[in-house]
């Protein structure tokens, strides 16, 4: 695909903002995520081309509608990404263009699978956990044993561990939420002796003239100082310095996203574990092991940052589906089960 940072937005003057540029301002104006930022530009480039690189000016609910159509019926996406697509174009006309755009009955929407979570037994869980070591032991321990999403995990700072109330606060989790789980007492030791470790590294970029972190919703502008500090650190810090893709300020970020899933799923098969096994896993099986131990559902909620808890009932179907919630009819009339041997 071309590159469009050169496309106009209207049609004014040379001094004007490029396109793509005047929507990397809006989206950093509002505090987007990098990640929510390159989503929502990659969108708006497939709009355009799907359009012959008409200028979204000169298109409209028609054009979204059938755009979105198109991914769903020839395209063939997941919900979830047709979703992504159609925010990204609300912004685009909405934040950037000022065009107000009606509700539009004719989209195609993709429709979107109910499935029940993959939810691992402890055995499953115990043997997982001991084919990790270190930093990913950890952080598969924390998505497991306080119910953490991965990016939050990657991202949770040293001050928002908590080793006096057994506590971790999550910062800005899914829907822009804080929220208050624990920090499982398994890992409070090993998780002394890493942040031991991370707080040396932190110590040594500072001594080379680096130990800025990034900070978040442009704190470092109002408190300059504050991302040198160590409460404000990552937990899961990266081996390596880079460039941050915004600011081109060369700083220690937390850990690839990549990593630990990875990790996760090798260890998976090698404790022959046939489910399909990630990150969120972990999670599921996390809330689901709470349900199982007797713990009520508005706890689970709340410690799973739920605006909804018909969002956590989802877990009440894992305990009730198989032979954990009702007998099978063959069991009645097989009880000894030994006719399949050979």
């Amino acid at each position: 695909m071309a590159d469009l940072s050169s496309y106009p937005v209207g049609r004014g003057g040379p001094g004007e903002p490029r396109l793509l540029e005047q929507v990397r301002n809006a989206l950093r104006r509002r505090h987007y995520s990098y990640r929510t930022e390159q989503v929502y530009l990659h969108w708006i480039k497939r709009y355009i081309y799907f359009h012959g690189k008409r200028h979204p000016r000169d298109l409209g609910p028609d054009e979204v509608s059938a755009f979105l159509t198109h991914l769903a019926r020839d395209r063939s996406v997941a919900a979830s990404t047709q979703n992504q697509a159609l925010s990204s174009l609300l912004f685009l006309y909405g934040q950037v263009l000022e065009i107000k755009l009606p509700w539009m009955d004719g989209i195609e929407r993709a429709k979107r699978p109910i499935r029940i979570p993959v939810v691992l037994t402890v055995d499953e869980v115990r043997a997982l956990l001991a084919r990790l070591e270190g930093a990913k032991w950890m952080m598969a321990s924390l998505l497991y044993g306080a119910g953490l999403r991965l990016r939050e995990c990657l991202k949770l700072r040293v001050k928002d561990v908590d080793f006096g109330y057994r506590q971790i606060t999550v910062r800005d989790g899914k829907g822009g939420k804080d929220r208050m789980t624990m920090l499982p007492a398994a890992v409070i030791d090993p998780l002394r002796s890493h942040l031991a470790r991370v707080q040396a590294l932190h110590e040594r970029d500072l001594a080379e003239g680096y130990g800025d972190v990034e900070m978040p919703f442009a704190l470092d502008r109002k408190y300059p100082n504050a991302g040198r500090q160590w409460g404000w650190q990552y937990v899961f810090p990266s081996r390596k310095l880079s460039a941050d893709p915004r600011s081109g300020v060369i700083r220690r970020h937390h850990v690839y996203d990549d990593v630990l899933p990875r990790a996760i799923g090798q260890a998976a098969r090698s404790a022959g574990i046939a489910k399909p096994v990630g990150s969120h896993t972990l999670r599921h099986s996390f809330a689901t092991h709470l349900l199982m131990a007797g713990h009520d559902i508005r706890t689970v909620q709340e410690l799973l940052g739920h605006s909804d808890v018909s969002t956590t009932m989802v877990y009440t179907h894992v305990l009730n589906k198989g032979g954990r919630g009702v007998a099978s009819p063959l069991d009645r009339i097989e009880p000894g089960g030994t006719h399949g041997t050979s």
